[in-house]
């Protein structure tokens, strides 16, 4: 990885910027990712992740924390928070705005517990394929404390396969249809493409209970999107 993302999240810190995110999947269009939608604060964020944060309790790891939005709110309730990323800019981002404890880590390589695990802005897509949706969710159940939850936001992507019609025109041949090629560039460069994963809230519910965990709704954002509540 070009750390492209890290990148941009530097220079948008240091007020050296001229361009934003650009971001497309094999499904979708190029968009633009403003830059300054990543460094935002509480009341802007998306009532799902205004939600999370608010019922966020005890120690907390804050996972793919990008520029530290969601940890410093909680640092500033005076959260115990650990943030991780794998993106070395955006660690070094995280810090230089005032994140206290935030390490370049994959979930993955996670070993501490806690009592809240935070996976949000689409947090599901860490999780890359359904293949490795039950590795992801025993190794999250690992980390949680006794009466510990995982917060975790994700959208419902079938209306993008729907046609003027309301037919559904994915092939169903080709796998679960929340399974997207992400591309990122910046600045003229691309970054090497990548999986990512949108789930809806029942696919998801079904392999929380194969690994022994609850899945619950606490909300739903205003297109398509949704805060579950993952615990033992």
């Amino acid at each position: 990885m070009k750390d492209l993302f890290g990148n941009a999240l530097l220079d948008y810190y240091n007020n050296t910027a001229s361009e934003d995110i650009i971001t497309s999947t094999n499904i979708s269009d190029e968009d633009t990712l403003p830059l300054d939608y990543l460094f935002r604060d509480y009341t802007n964020m998306p009532k799902v992740e205004q939600k999370a944060l608010e019922i966020s309790k005890g120690k907390i790891l804050d996972v793919g924390c990008g520029a530290g939005s969601h940890s410093l709110y909680l640092q500033e309730k005076g959260k115990l928070v650990k943030a991780i990323d794998v993106s070395k800019g955006a660690i070094a981002v995280s810090k230089k705005r005032g994140v206290i404890n935030a390490q370049q880590i994959s979930l993955l390589d996670e070993t501490e517990t806690f009592d809240t695990i935070l996976l949000l802005m689409n947090g599901t897509g860490i999780f890359q394929t359904i293949e490795q949706l039950p590795k992801y969710l025993k190794h999250l159940k690992s980390l949680l404390n006794k009466d510990g939850q995982i917060l975790i936001d994700s959208s419902d992507i079938k209306y993008m396969y729907e046609d003027e019609d309301g037919g559904f025109w994915q092939d169903l041949n080709s796998g679960y249809y929340g399974e997207l090629d992400y591309f990122l560039s910046y600045k003229g460069e691309a970054e090497t493409p990548m999986k990512w994963l949108y789930l809806d809230f029942t696919t998801l519910n079904i392999a929380c209970a194969s690994v022994g965990l609850k899945c619950e709704m606490l909300t739903q954002g205003e297109h398509f999107d949704y805060l579950a509540k993952i615990y033992v």
